[in-house]
């Protein structure tokens, strides 16, 4: 068994359901600070929901610091019954290893960890400083997690210059796609105001619905943006939409519309907010309506950490990579706000939130390669 395997059957083996570490961040400390690594637990969120996340840093000669990003919580089990195996049980079958968290995002840390291992093991004195950035809070809320951490660095001037984002990015095998980024997403409630009436009686009321349908129709068909080379055109869409009492004669006096954006570096949070209010204000509707950034887009161009990234993987695995945008949103989001370069790359994603939950053997060794490589080529930038 291989070092990267035994230390993410140790980390699945842990139920660290959000926002429960349950001991995780132990296990990597442990291997983190024999290496000369300074561990720093960050505790964060009310009692009932107390979050850890870890900043562990090394420096380095150049004052250049990579950091490796990643959660070490998971989304809830679902259904025991539905298991082939037990989820916190590490079981191979068939060539995978199978348990909640294989592929997002616990054989990720663990072949950081690894890598790390290996490259300090042959670069005693590197000019590049290395640094491991871990929140139990990735899956759930996401407010006392990552982004506190942030707030803490930036405060301190500690920020890195690079960050891999431990994320599931793959598809068909690990390297074959990674995320050099994410689009930003945008949640808005709207609460649209008519008068309650009988059903037979319409002129004595007015039907929320039917004053709010023009207007959701002309929303639909908007362009918000074009998108460019690498994000695809924003995008809005409708969630939700509760009204009525229940009774089938009733006009209802209200309606509430949950929408989001998921919008690229071609608009701004403003610019789509006034665009949308004043679709309403046109249709003269009596509304109200709260807004919720949930993450800004960020976009790390080709440059130092994405060629760096795209030879290892072509070394290590032979294959050209592709930069991709798509998908949710991670806690890359937070990061790039103060890393300058921040990409996203993990196993195939495939299995990820499902019952048996699975990465090939086969993807773990080569996911721990290639970052060993991506080290080892920014410190070989860093020495020239």
């Amino acid at each position: 068994m291989s070092q990267t395997l035994r230390l993410a059957e140790q980390l699945i083996a842990r139920p660290s359901v959000t926002p429960d570490d349950a001991g995780c961040m132990d296990v990597i400390m442990a291997q983190l600070k024999p290496l000369g690594f300074a561990c720093e637990v960050i505790e964060s969120g009310p009692a009932d929901f107390r979050v850890r996340n870890l900043w562990a840093q090394r420096p380095g000669s150049s004052g250049k610091t990579l950091a490796f990003a990643g959660h070490t919580d998971v989304v809830p089990t679902g259904p025991l019954d539905q298991w082939t195996s037990d989820p916190f049980t590490p079981t191979h079958r068939d060539g995978k290893l199978y348990g909640r968290g294989t592929s997002d995002m616990k054989t990720s840390i663990a072949a950081m960890v690894i890598a790390t291992q290996e490259f300090l093991s042959a670069n005693h004195q590197p000019a590049l400083g290395l640094a491991f950035l871990l929140t139990s809070d990735e899956e759930g809320p996401a407010v006392d997690g990552t982004v506190i951490v942030c707030e803490h660095l930036k405060q301190r001037g500690q920020v890195p210059d690079f960050c891999i984002v431990g994320e599931p990015t793959s598809v068909e095998r690990t390297g074959d796609m990674i995320k050099n980024g994410r689009r930003g997403t945008m949640s808005g409630k709207l609460t649209v105001k008519g008068v309650q009436g009988h059903i037979a009686y319409p002129h004595l009321a007015q039907n929320p619905i039917h004053r709010a349908a023009p207007a959701l129709a002309e929303l639909v068909c908007i362009e918000w943006d074009q998108g460019n080379a690498f994000f695809q055109p924003t995008s809005w869409q409708i969630s939700n939409i509760h009204g009525g009492t229940g009774a089938s004669n009733v006009i209802p006096g209200q309606v509430v519309i949950d929408f989001n954006f998921r919008f690229c570096t071609e608009s701004t949070p403003e610019g789509l907010q006034q665009r949308l209010t004043t679709v309403l204000q046109r249709h003269q509707l009596d509304f109200d309506l709260k807004w919720t950034i949930g993450g800004l887009p960020f976009l790390t161009t080709p440059g130092t950490l994405v060629q760096a990234v795209q030879k290892a993987i072509r070394q290590q695995t032979g294959i050209e990579t592709q930069l991709s945008t798509t998908g949710g949103t991670s806690d890359g989001r937070f990061i790039a706000q103060i890393c300058p370069q921040v990409i996203e790359l993990g196993p195939p994603n495939a299995t990820i939130h499902k019952i048996d939950e699975h990465v090939a053997l086969a993807d773990i060794e080569p996911l721990k390669d290639i970052y060993r490589e991506v080290l080892q080529q920014l410190n070989l930038s860093l020495q020239s």
